[in-house]
Formats: C-alpha cells, structure tokens, sequence
C-alpha cells in the first residue's frame, strides 16, 4: 500500500525538482553572473514553495483524518477553505515578493547586471504565485483522496512544457523572442499553469470522493484552526531553508561569489536527490492521517518504520553519487574550472550527512501526518537553525568556506539524535 502511494510520488518529485534543474541548466548557458542571479532568487522563491505546499500539508492532513473517521462533509470544507485560503495566499506573495526583490537582490551583490537578471526573473516568476498556491493546494487534495496518479500526470504535462519552452524562450529559436530570464521564469510559469489546469480538468471530468461546494466558503473559525495549526508549522519547516541560505550566502560572499554559486548548485542538486526520499513521505503521510482517523496505530508505526527504511536507502544511492561524481554533477551548471573543483570537495563533504537525515525527514513527515505541526517544527528548528548557523558562523571562522560544508553533516547527525525522541515521544500520546 505504501509503495503503492509513494511511487507514483517519488516519480511526481523527480518531475517536480526538474523545473529548477532545468531552468539553471539553461540559464547557466548565458553566463554565470546569470546563474549567480538565479542562486540568489532562490530562498525568496522557496518561501513561495514553503507557503504553498506547507499550507497543503494542513488541508492534506484534515482532508485524510476526516476521509479516514467517515466525515466526507468535514472533509469538503476543508478542501473549499484550503482552496480559497490558497487564493488569498498566491496574491499576497505575488505583491510582496515583486516588490522586495530589487532591493533584496543588492544586498547579496555589488554587481549591477546580477541584480538585474534577479529581478527579470522574479518579475516574471513570482507573477504566477496564484497559479503555484491554487496548484499546489490542488495536489494535496488529490493526494488525500489517494489519487497519486493524477498529480504524477500533471507534474509531467507541466515539466515536459517547461522543457520544450525553457530553450526556446530563453535564447529566441525559430519565432519566439529571445528573453534571456525572463525567458526561463515564464518557461516554468507556463508549465505550472498547465499542471493546474490537468488538476481542474480531472475535478471537472471525474468522481471524487471530495468536492468543493460554496458552503465551505462560509467563515469557520475552527477548521481555520486546524489549518492553519497544522500548516502554519510545516510552512515553517519548509521556509527555514531560505532562512540558511540567505545566512549562508552572507558568509560566502566575504570570501568569493564563486561559493555563492557553488551553494546555489548544491541546492538545485539537493532538490533532486531528496525529493525522492519526500516522495515516499508524502505517499505515507495521507496514510498516516487515514489510518491516525481510523484508530489503527499499529498500521501508523508500520508505515513509520518502512518509510524510513526505503528513505535510508534513497539517500545511500544519493551519497554514493555524490562521491563518485561529484565534479560532473557541478560541472552541469559551471565551466569554471575552479568553481567546479570547490564545487565537488563541498558535495563530497556535505553528502556524509545524507543517510542520517533520513531520521529527521521522516519523522517529521510523520507527525504532519498525525497533524502534530509543532514537534515537527522542532525537528526542522533544529535543522536549520539551532544547529547549522552558529556551527557554520564558528567553523567558516576557523575552516574558512569549508567550515559552512561541514556544518551541513554535523548538523544531520545532531538533529536525528534529537528528532527519533521527539517522534516517539509524541506518537506514544496516540
């Protein structure tokens, strides 16, 4: 059963991490100074994906624990609120974002053309922020109900777009305009526009057993609560990346922009060698939910248990990778020789970490799922803040930029010893 729902993940993650793959791939053929901009959109981009799909885990977690306990009405209202919420979500961000990034992108750079393509891209990226949060909520219904299929097809209809665009917007081929990135931004903004329009057709042309009714749009001070309690904290957890990339880059960027590229192109990397491992939490996390709502807590440690075997495994393969070609995977997004050699020692340190942080993305992707938002706050507190920013302050300080690689895997080790406890700790109370 986990497989069942977790496959169909894994593969929709993979597609899902393409979008940012793909867009620096292309995007590092204009330069690096492109690249660089790209790198430093980053974390404010991600607070975009952290509101958006943080959120959906609050309306995944309801939607499954209502489904699982019979309350297909409770359930309906939870999918409306987290709809119309996800609107009022996407407009803000967009007015928000749009207008911060100009003076955002100069703290990090002296470089006038950086700054720039920065805001040519955002400008155009963060115009679709409806269309990302309405998306995004859409794929947590789905996958509540179990339809893990639907949102696999429309992650692939939405990254093969994005493919087929990204060069021809980008460098003008044939009648298209050459945009540059702008180019790449409405690449991915088109394709994420058709991911949502495969959700709303299935919705139009199928059964479900959760649909959206104008009921739900009535003011419900409680279901809000459970929302927005749930989804509050995994928005938390998946914002604080930006948090220590910005950090991170404010320390790299004293000793050469070169490393602010370098981490830039790590987490593009990270992005696809962990999102399979998040496959196979979200395909456990709306089974856990279920099952939490049915009263089988046998079935919800079993799922725990498995889950964190197969992520164990996803992330030796990736350390493996990493190790073994480490220089190719950097050379991918840079010609720099230099950069591509630093590039491969940080991946080479920071991979020592991979196969222990299954500990901590699992367990928190389980207490979500039991709709405990808060100790899974901690674990990520931990992960990206209680731990990595003074461990790369002090050894940036003595290590110099491989000070901030190593950060990275002490601080996997630190936070499984204390994300095991807090999940068992907060299971047993069920």
């Amino acid at each position: 059963l986990l497989l069942s729902m977790a496959l169909p993940m894994v593969v929709s993650m993979l597609v899902n991490s393409l979008y940012n793959i793909i867009d620096s791939l292309f995007v590092a053929k204009i330069g690096e100074d492109a690249i660089t901009a790209l790198s430093l959109v980053y974390p404010v981009q991600n607070l975009i994906n952290a509101l958006a799909i943080g959120f959906g885990v609050g309306i995944n977690a309801v939607i499954s624990y209502h489904l699982g306990a019979g309350e297909i009405d409770k359930a309906d209202a939870a999918a409306t609120r987290g709809i119309a919420c996800s609107v009022v979500h996407g407009v803000v961000s967009m007015i928000v974002c749009i207008t911060v990034m100009p003076r955002f992108l100069r703290l990090f750079t002296d470089s006038e053309q950086v700054a720039e393509m920065g805001t040519q891209y955002a400008s155009i990226a963060f115009a679709f922020s409806v269309i990302i949060m309405v998306g995004l909520a859409f794929e947590k219904i789905y996958q509540a109900m179990g339809r893990m299929q639907v949102t696999m097809t429309a992650l692939l209809f939405g990254c093969v777009t994005n493919i087929v665009l990204d060069p021809l917007l980008i460098f003008g081929i044939g009648p298209f305009p050459q945009l540059g990135m702008r180019g790449a931004a409405l690449a991915t903004g088109i394709g994420q526009l058709l991911s949502l329009c495969v959700y709303l057709f299935v919705y139009l042309r199928t059964e479900l057993p959760v649909r959206l009714n104008r009921s739900g749009l009535h003011p419900d001070v409680a279901l809000d609560g459970k929302l927005y309690a749930i989804g509050v904290p995994a928005i938390l957890n998946l914002a604080l990346p930006s948090l220590l990339v910005t950090f991170l880059n404010s320390l790299l960027a004293g000793f050469s922009q070169s490393y602010v590229v370098i981490l830039g192109i790590y987490y593009k990397l990270q992005t696809f060698l962990y999102l399979p491992a998040n496959g196979i939490v979200q395909g456990m996390r709306p089974l856990i939910g279920y099952n939490y709502g049915a009263r089988e807590h046998a079935r919800v440690k079993k799922l725990y248990e498995l889950t964190l075997f197969m992520s164990i495994a996803i992330m030796a393969l990736g350390t493996v990778i990493c190790l073994l070609a480490s220089g190719q995977l950097i050379g991918l997004f840079t010609s720099n020789p230099d950069t591509i050699a630093a590039g491969a020692k940080a991946l080479r340190i920071i991979c020592i970490g991979f196969v222990v942080s299954a500990v901590s993305t699992t367990s928190s992707g389980a207490l979500e799922g039991l709709g405990k938002g808060v100790p899974s706050l901690v674990i990520s507190l931990c992960r990206y803040v209680v731990f990595i920013l003074p461990l790369a302050a002090v050894l940036c300080g003595r290590l110099g930029p491989d000070g901030v690689w190593h950060a990275f895997w002490i601080t996997e080790v630190l936070t499984a010893l204390v994300a095991y406890p807090v999940y068992h700790r907060a299971a047993a109370r069920h």
